[in-house]
Formats: C-alpha cells, sequence, structure tokens
C-alpha cells in the first residue's frame, strides 16, 4: 500500500532537486548533477571515519590505534560541508523533512553497498528537555528512513540521555568529552548484541564513544556508527 502511494505521489507531486529545483531522478528531491557535486567520503580510517594521517597500519587511523573508541566501525559516505551541511542544517533547525527523507536515502545506498547489518538501528538520543526545545529529533527523523529501507528494527527507547548536556559546538575535543561523559543509561531490556547507532554528522566521536559504551557495558558486542556525514 505504501509503495503504491508513493507512486500515486510521485505523479501528482513529481519530486525536484532541493538544491537547486531542477527535476529530481530516482523518486528522491536531488538532481543527477547535485548529486554529482556532493562532498564524497575517500577512503578513511574503518574505526573514526577520520583521516589515516601518517598511520602505516591499514585502515586505522593514528587516534584509534593509540587511543581505540568504543564503537567498532563508523561509515560515513559524506563530509560535513557544502550541500550535506546545508541539507543537515535545514533539517535540523528549520525542520526540513525532506531533507530529512534525502538524506536518509542516501545513506540507506551507501550502507546497503558497504556494511553488515546489525540487529537494530539506535538513533542518539536527546534529552527531554533538549526535546520539548526543539520539538523533534533529527537523527530519529533519518532513522525512519533508514530502517525502512534496510528493513531493520528502530530502537528510540532503549537508550535514555539522563543528563542535560550543554550543547557540543564550540567545545574542544577534551571538553566534548567530558561534557558528555556518563550521560545515556540503557534499559535493563535492552538484549541486542549487535547495532548501529545512527547520527547526522560526528566530529570527535564523543557523543558515539559515550552511548558505543554505555551499550557495551549492557552487553551489546559490536556497535556501527552510521553517520551522514563526518566534519574534518
Amino acid at each position: 500500500m505504501i509503495k503504491i502511494i508513493q507512486t500515486v505521489l510521485s505523479y501528482i507531486l513529481p519530486p525536484h532537486c532541493i538544491l537547486c529545483g531542477d527535476k529530481g531522478v530516482k523518486n528522491r528531491d536531488l538532481c543527477d548533477p547535485c548529486y554529482g557535486e556532493l562532498p564524497k567520503n575517500s577512503p578513511r580510517c574503518y574505526q573514526c571515519a577520520s583521516d589515516f594521517g601518517k598511520s602505516n597500519s591499514i585502515g586505522l587511523c593514528p587516534n584509534c590505534l593509540a587511543n581505540p573508541p568504543a564503537f567498532d566501525e563508523t561509515f560515513a559516505p559524506f563530509l560535513h560541508h557544502r550541500a550535506i551541511r546545508y541539507l543537515i542544517l535545514q533539517l535540523k533547525f528549520h525542520h526540513h523533512y525532506p531533507s530529512a527523507r534525502l538524506l536518509g536515502d542516501l545513506v540507506a545506498d551507501y550502507l546497503e553497498k558497504t556494511a553488515e547489518l546489525p540487529d537494530c538501528i539506535i538513533p542518539i538520543p536527546l534529552h527531554k528537555n533538549r526535546y520539548q526545545e526543539r520539538g523533534f529529533n533529527q537523527s530519529i527523523e533519518i532513522a525512519r528512513i533508514v530502517a525502512n529501507r534496510l528493513k531493520l528494527p528502530l530502537d528510540s527507547h532503549s537508550c535514555i540521555r539522563h543528563r542535560d548536556t550543554a550543547h557540543q559546538v564550540g567545545l574542544t575535543g577534551e571538553q566534548r568529552n567530558e561534557n558528555i561523559k556518563n550521560a545515556f543509561s540503557i534499559l535493563p531490556t535492552f538484549n541486542a548484541k549487535h547495532v548501529a547507532i545512527i547520527d547526522d554528522v560526528m566530529t570527535t566521536g564523543s557523543t558515539v564513544h559515550e552511548l558505543a559504551l554505555a551499550l557495551k557495558m549492557a552487553g551489546c558486542q559490536r556497535v556501527q556508527v552510521w553517520v551522514c556525514a563526518k566534519a574534518r
């Protein structure tokens, strides 16, 4: 039924590129030229999606070799600048749901080709005060699209952000680590062994590290990180 509705809507309201206004392709709000200009993420550290730097190790950057994060892999198809940054900002601060649909579709395309699928997807939770202030959680909106495309359970209840932390923007890496420390708790009913944390963008990885740590303390054995973009 959903596919029938989507087909009908595509005829009534054909997709148009969010970025330039031209006709969209593949039934999404993006044209081929704009897709070609998206800032793709080149081969990077498989654990944190950062530059390899001067590491001689295959697949791991110096930071992950010296201080391995709690999560095991990161999948980040894009870099956080230009059009991708615009789409994320439109979603995060202007509640532009078509941007969530487009970002989710693009991430799902990438994951279908690269990732071993987990037991469930867990969006980064917001503290209840932040949720009331913002009115929605952009990570959940993206996760809904990805979960539907990949036919995976979406668990937005087992992980709780019990501390109302300050905004991470503008903080140094060390300050981010301290700010987010012990911010998450996991319900005792949680029993997944392989999960994917999903978020819009990853900067230093402090938030996903802290959530992955809580998940592993709760018995999870493998934690992937799925983000739309990795900030440089």
